[in-house]
């Protein structure tokens, strides 16, 4: 099948990979000429685990091909997936200017039946004001052009996103049209082949989903962040706690784990843009706000107990004390920092006076962008603790789980890990000599029940 993406960010550049790895002519546009000359050398704007081999594999095999003409793309596809930005605006809202932009040149561009697929997360309502833009181009160039709209939502997990794509949970089709939901099917096939997981529904319920999906999840998350934080006050162990609620087959155990706060390019985005979606249905989505307000507070609870523990009088509580970051992008295998608890923990101890040195194995020249010199990297897990007062853990990348403890006594000023991730046991801690503070575990009883 001839397949065109627009929009060759993470969700466009993987699903078009994925569709060439199964065997469809796929073109990619982007209207960052850089971006695209890159991809033609094979240079992945991202990093997601196994992409850039996937991507020179199906361009070399002449399936996928990258492009800023967009015309020539659409001209040449049936199927024409919308895949661009649709960042937060001022009141958190979704912003549609660039879906609604890509599909008023789709219009302007195609001569015969196309099927034009929302997969950009986008709120509830899209898919009618993508065909109202369509129709409105095809009437200025006075042609009737038969066209179709799908909502197709993505459910990739960054640092997972191939094998979500090409193994899915569900695939979710929104159509009332009969002959379109079996092109969907057929293009969708190839990833089908053990089990049925293809699920067709009418758009706005298709539309409705993603953002549900993300909710839930971000709630989940919130849930155990609080029992994490009333775990510690009350000298409980939330990761027992965890394995006590998560073997009942009605929990489960995934998105549980307590930390720092969620954050990335769609939990804090959808959690946002459906609140606002809400208030403009004149609901108040009490639920769902208070999980926005939880996760931002969560993002600080690391930094707070650094002040506890280190800090000192005055307007810099924490002038002269170094700490040593391991983990700056907001969940391990991405380089994405958007909304990163790391940017909330590394600007307070800025504030607060302290210096930080900071280790990420992909993510550091996406924080130069963020943090520029205000703080110093290294490639080098250890050489960063060199005179540090402490270790802070905020993102949990496996090369962190089993670290080499002397290594890291040795060279801390004082043998202090907080620990925004809960990597390690505390009692394994004690004994190697750390002073250990997790999230929800400390079992410090703060509060004496009457």
């Amino acid at each position: 099948m001839k397949v065109c993406v627009v929009g060759s960010g993470y969700v466009g550049l993987v699903a078009g990979t994925c569709f060439a790895e199964s065997g469809n002519d796929v073109i990619c546009v982007d209207v960052d000429k850089d971006k695209i000359d890159g991809l033609k050398r094979g240079v992945i704007p991202i990093y997601e685990p196994g992409l850039k081999e996937m991507v020179l594999r199906n361009c070399e095999e002449g399936r996928l091909n990258f492009t800023t003409d967009l015309d020539l793309a659409v001209k040449e596809s049936l199927v024409c997936f919308i895949a661009v930005g649709t960042p937060p605006g001022a009141d958190g809202s979704a912003d549609l200017q660039y879906v609604l932009s890509v599909a008023r040149s789709i219009g302007r561009a195609m001569e015969s039946f196309k099927i034009i697929v929302d997969k950009s997360t986008v709120p509830v309502g899209t898919a009618d004001k993508v065909r109202a833009a369509v129709n409105e181009e095809l009437a200025k160039r006075g042609t009737h052009i038969e066209f179709d709209v799908v909502s197709n939502p993505e459910f990739l997990k960054e640092g997972a996103a191939i094998d979500d794509f090409m193994k899915p949970d569900r695939v979710v089709i929104g159509t009332d049209n009969v002959r379109t939901a079996e092109i969907m099917k057929e293009l969708y096939s190839a990833f089908m082949r053990k089990s049925n997981r293809l699920l067709v529904m009418d758009i706005r319920s298709a539309e409705m989903t993603k953002y549900a999906a993300n909710a839930m999840l971000a709630t989940r998350i919130t849930f155990m962040n609080q029992i994490a934080n009333l775990c510690e006050t009350m000298g409980a162990d939330v990761m027992a706690v965890r394995e006590g609620i998560g073997s009942d087959s009605r929990i489960g155990y995934d998105f549980l784990f307590p930390g720092v706060g969620y954050g990335g390019s769609c939990f804090p985005k959808d959690v946002k843009a459906l609140v606002k979606t809400a208030d403009e249905c004149s609901y108040d989505f009490v639920l769902l706000k208070a999980v926005e307000t939880a996760n931002e507070r969560q993002k600080a609870i690391l930094s707070d107990k650094i002040l506890r523990r280190l800090g000192s009088a005055g307007d810099k509580p924490l002038a002269g004390k170094r700490f040593a970051i391991w983990g700056l992008s907001f969940k391990p295998r991405t380089d994405d920092m958007r909304d990163a608890p790391s940017l909330t923990i590394i600007n307070r101890l800025l504030e607060m006076g302290a210096s930080v040195h900071a280790h990420d194995p992909e993510a550091m020249n996406e924080a130069k962008k963020h943090f520029g010199d205000r703080i110093s990297y290294s490639v080098n897990k250890y050489d960063l603790m060199r005179g540090a007062d402490a270790l802070v853990i905020i993102t949990e990348w496996n090369e962190y789980r089993n670290p080499d403890f002397d290594r890291i006594k040795e060279l801390l000023i004082n043998p202090i890990v907080f620990d925004g991730r809960n990597l390690y046991h505390p009692a394994r801690m004690k004994e190697a000599g750390f002073e250990y503070l997790p999230i929800g575990r400390n079992g410090n009883v703060v509060c004496e029940m009457n």
